[in-house]
């Protein structure tokens, strides 16, 4: 039986954008909301949907986002 060729569910330049948001959350300069103005990042979680929605704004291939 032949294997599955498995397709990326986020693109390189994606997976990019969401390790530096994370390196940002774990340097504690993280920030939520527009132009950064809310409030620190707390969760990893987050830090994750905040580069994932970079990425989407800058045209990346990154899955839409769940309601």
């Amino acid at each position: 039986m032949a294997k599955k060729s498995k397709k990326r569910k986020y693109s390189k330049g994606a997976s990019k954008e969401v390790e530096s948001e994370m390196r940002r959350y774990k340097k504690g300069t993280a920030k939520s909301g527009r132009g950064g103005k809310g409030g620190k990042v707390k969760s990893r979680k987050q830090a994750i949907a905040i580069g994932l929605s970079k990425a989407r704004k800058k045209g990346k291939k990154a899955p839409k986002k769940k309601r």
